[in-house]
């Protein structure tokens, strides 16, 4: 099918847009940037160059993607992208911005939903599955893992980490890594217990579960995890213990 543009909508000569795209009433779709199969750019939202973008989203009006970083020392005429998947929903006033270093990428996975006025900064890398309620700010150089759920005005310091299936209450404020599996959030902030709602709606139920929750009982008291079941997600939890933090971690490890 021929994609459905507005007559008013701005197309850059260099643009390349899939098939079944549409563009609502002044939609701008910038140079360099690469649009998949059945993405629904709305009235008023802007696509800044350098953009590549998988199929199926849907950009709200007045979201802009693409946009320059908020640091000083960069350049505007720096080759950088923002690489976004599959099926995502960005609501309106989200901005995402372009990578900060030449040749690299501010990346976004695929079926998430961005929530009014959030915003994810230059190098962040954000997984599948996550959810930023309104107004959530991170900032560059931030990892979020998959099945995150940020809370309505939570914010991040560069280069903290968020661990997959963590949930971060709302107007948290975080300064360093928060575990996965987590529930994090007050002030300052501090880990309360297992995300048990998150975790079960996500399947992991039963020994799985209780594996995960032997393994808190353990990091509080700062013991090994080596004796436990090497299940799927106490091997995850490793991997990331393992990688040295830029920031630490919030609670009791």
């Amino acid at each position: 099918m021929t994609p459905k543009i507005h007559p008013t909508a701005y197309i850059a000569p260099t643009a390349i847009l899939g098939e079944n795209v549409t563009l609502g009433p002044f939609a701008v779709i910038d140079d360099n940037v690469e649009l998949g199969a059945n993405c629904q750019i709305g009235a008023h939202a802007v696509v800044q160059p350098y953009v590549k973008m998988g199929e199926g989203n849907v950009l709200h009006p007045h979201a802009v993607l693409g946009g320059l970083p908020q640091d000083t020392s960069f350049k505007a005429e720096t080759v950088s992208w923002l690489k976004i998947g599959d099926n995502n929903v960005f609501r309106e006033g989200f901005t995402a911005h372009r990578s900060a270093t030449e040749n690299t990428d501010t990346t976004i996975g695929s079926e998430c939903f961005f929530m009014n006025n959030s915003h994810v900064a230059h190098d962040c890398v954000i997984g599948n599955k996550v959810i930023f309620a309104n107004n959530v700010a991170i900032g560059g150089f931030v990892e979020v893992g998959d099945n995150v759920f940020m809370g309505g005005g939570a914010v991040a310091h560069q280069f903290c980490r968020i661990g997959s299936y963590a949930i971060v209450q709302g107007l948290t404020g975080l300064s360093k890594d928060v575990i996965p599996f987590m529930l994090i959030g007050g002030r300052p902030a501090k880990h309360y217990h297992l995300n048990s709602v998150g975790l079960r709606r996500a399947g992991i139920k039963g020994d799985d579960y209780k594996v995960l929750s032997s393994a808190f009982r353990l990091l509080r008291n700062k013991k090994p995890l080596d004796e436990l079941q090497a299940t799927k997600e106490l091997i995850y939890l490793q991997q990331w213990l393992a990688i040295k933090s830029k920031r630490g971690s919030h609670g009791f490890i």
